[in-house]
């Protein structure tokens, strides 16, 4: 905690936007085992909860102070979080990205891109105990207890308890996939 005291102030505990990305980057960017303990350190005194139970490591970093962390959660290397609510011990793999919703940057009447300042940011939910697969990217809400493949693309709700795959992501095994009998 005192390694990641100084990062803390700098952010304003999450309250300077710039800065907190500043320090988020700067923090994700220590190696080893010493860098995990001080991002999580960091983002224990700067997001809105972050337990010191869980794992952050080389290269990740969340965009925006609004995240919630739970206990036991692991999330693995150069992975990009935006505003999102990880439930208890959910596993996240290298490369995944969690996006602030669908509609950061969206299109005028003449189908010009628009800046974050005009776009739709929401909080996107992972329920507790999920496997989230390498590379997938995550802008919808995740159930608990539910698994989403490598490389999935999750535009839309996933419900508990299943597997869901591909892009955009569908339902492989679950509650909502029909018994082969």
């Amino acid at each position: 905690m005192v390694f990641a005291l100084p990062w803390a102030l700098v952010a304003g505990f999450g309250r300077f936007g710039g800065m907190f990305a500043l320090a988020a980057q700067v923090c994700a960017m220590s190696p080893g085992l010493p860098g995990d303990y001080l991002r999580i350190a960091f983002y224990k005194l700067t997001l809105e909860k972050c337990s010191l139970e869980s794992r952050i490591s080389f290269g990740s970093f969340f965009a925006h102070p609004s995240a919630v962390i739970g206990q036991a959660v692991y999330i693995g290397s150069y992975c990009v979080l935006g505003s999102c609510r990880i439930g208890d011990r959910t596993q996240i793999a290298s490369h995944v990205q969690i996006l602030s919703g669908r509609r950061q940057h969206p299109r005028d009447a003449s189908g010009n891109i628009g800046g974050a300042s005009e776009g739709e940011f929401q909080t996107i939910d992972i329920g507790p105990d999920c496997w989230i697969g390498a590379s997938a990217i995550i802008m919808a809400p995740v159930g608990a207890r539910t698994t989403i493949g490598a490389g999935a693309v999750v535009v839309h709700p996933v419900e508990d308890g299943v597997v869901a795959v591909g892009n955009p992501v569908r339902v492989i095994k679950g509650a909502s996939v029909a018994s082969p009998e």
